[in-house]
């Protein structure tokens, strides 16, 4: 495995990036094979996706702008379409918006990073997922890290540790 390529061993529960690695947390849904991915199922999907860009928190500390990657700062008004009849389906969008969509703008840490996947993204086939990225992971009431709705998440100082050394088409290679 190279620097140009981060592996999500899920069923381990470790993500590598060359010799660093961390605990990650897949969706609620489990793993399941990108052709059989569809909105909502919780799922993770299974296959090798570029890493295309990041939206940063302004407000949050200790986050360091990658230098090889596409980013921009993160808007209260910022969505992501998940209607699978919206022309924007898994595209940014701006909110307030009439179709169904994710806020971007939480306030927990989850998407104090954002790294957006090449996942089902040229084009969006409507219905087989959006919103699958790369983020944070928050804790349960048990303390306990919790799963995703279907995205790739790791512990907030992980988060900062990793993220200046992402580049635009860096590999997400998300295997059982």
């Amino acid at each position: 495995m190279s620097e140009a390529e981060i592996r999500v061993s899920a069923g381990a529960g470790q993500l590598v990036l060359g010799n660093w690695s961390t605990p990650c947390m897949i969706g609620k849904g489990g793993l399941i094979p990108a052709a059989d991915k569809r909105e909502g199922d919780g799922a993770t999907p299974l296959g090798r996706w570029p890493i295309i860009g990041a939206l940063l928190r302004p407000d949050r500390a200790g986050l360091v702008p990658p230098a090889a990657l596409p980013w921009r700062w993160l808007r209260p008004d910022d969505g992501w379409s998940d209607d699978p009849a919206d022309p924007a389906y898994n595209r940014p969008v701006a909110l307030p918006r009439a179709t169904s969509h994710e806020r971007l703008w939480r306030q927990d840490a989850a998407y104090d990073a954002i790294i957006v996947l090449g996942h089902n993204d040229a084009p969006p086939v409507p219905g087989m997922g959006s919103a699958i990225f790369f983020h944070s992971y928050n804790l349960g009431d048990d303390g306990r890290p919790r799963p995703t709705e279907g995205c790739v998440a790791i512990a907030p100082d992980a988060m900062r540790t990793i993220l200046p050394r992402l580049s635009y088409g860096m590999i997400f290679d998300i295997t059982p």
